[in-house]
């Protein structure tokens, strides 16, 4: 009984946070738009300020406008009041949260704010409160009723200020174009900056250690390159050391399945002539989604001239972190 009751809380607060979040909907409107606008055309940076709760969604707040395009950081109003508001220049627009809008520490220092010469723009859930009066712009955040059986602790209006805060950061991203590439700038650390900014020629092996096989050679000396360089496939070539064809792992399977000679018969009646490359610029995070698309292990790279200059596989994409 006691667990049954245990999930009946969690379930009921879980719909109170989606109706919430549905009714943010009507406040979707050219208010949202003028924000976006002024956090647009803002050459300085959106400075984000709250207190308690909201301070802490006020953090990540700015946090994802920062790694998405849109210069910012968070600043404690307690602090504000004790020299951080030094950090704040005529060029930035402020973002105050507040689910009451009459937070003490906030409301007492808008005017300083204003005299400094920053845009406004206030968070709150009460559209009569000191903060929405007082802002350039007020984004309503109001929710019917709070996931706290006693109304108390902030959960669904918390929710619901967080939610607010990713639609403008996503509008901004997508209004400023921003891409991945732009993303990977943000983030160079990790399994994300390595997916975003890692090329072949960080990865690839080159020189001495490139599979590479001569036209003409028998299917046995193919395999014996294979073998030697680890790959899983070696790099046919002709007379002019430029790629002619591919003969890899599953070529082989193909191979002895069709009882070949693989004394006698040639590398170059076997081999895929028509076989896909990639250039050392090409950014590991492509190439993982040209070789899951084709269903293939390994990738030989290329130069301007067809001549092979490294290869990689899928175990090499594992090693660096971005399979």
């Amino acid at each position: 009984m006691k667990n049954h009751s245990l999930i009946e809380s969690a379930k009921r607060v879980l719909e109170i946070e989606q109706q919430a979040i549905s009714e943010l909907n009507q406040y979707i409107d050219d208010t949202f738009t003028q924000a976006c606008e002024l956090m647009l055309d803002c050459v300085g940076r959106v400075i984000v300020i709250g207190m308690g709760k909201s301070g802490h969604i006020g953090n990540k707040v700015a946090a994802t406008l920062a790694s998405t395009g849109t210069p910012s950081f968070f600043v404690h109003p307690g602090e504000a009041s004790h020299g951080d508001l030094g950090m704040i220049t005529a060029d930035d627009v402020v973002l105050l949260i507040s689910n009451s809008g009459e937070t003490g520490e906030v409301v007492g220092i808008i005017p300083v704010i204003k005299r400094i010469g920053a845009r406004v723009i206030s968070m709150t859930g009460n559209p009569s409160s000191t903060m929405a009066q007082q802002a350039d712009i007020h984004l309503c955040i109001k929710v019917s009723q709070e996931a706290c059986p006693l109304g108390l602790a902030p959960t669904a209006s918390t929710t619901a200020t967080l939610v607010m805060g990713d639609a403008l950061a996503v509008a901004l991203l997508e209004a400023r174009g921003f891409t991945a590439d732009d993303f990977a700038l943000s983030h160079p650390g990790g399994s994300l900056g390595k997916r975003l900014l890692l090329t072949l020629e960080d990865i690839m092996h080159k020189g001495s250690d490139v599979p590479m096989t001569p036209a003409g050679s028998s299917i046995k000396e193919a395999l014996f390159e294979m073998s030697a360089k680890g790959l899983g496939m070696t790099a046919i070539i002709d007379e002019k050391a430029q790629l002619c064809g591919l003969f890899t792992d599953g070529d082989l399977r193909r191979v002895i399945e069709q009882k070949v000679d693989l004394h006698n018969d040639t590398i170059d009646s076997v081999m895929t002539i028509c076989c896909t490359t990639a250039s050392s610029d090409m950014l590991a995070a492509e190439a993982l989604n040209i070789m899951e698309k084709k269903r293939i292990n390994g990738l030989i790279v290329i130069d301007e001239n067809k001549h092979p200059i490294g290869a990689l596989n899928t175990q090499d994409l594992l090693r660096a972190g971005v399979l």
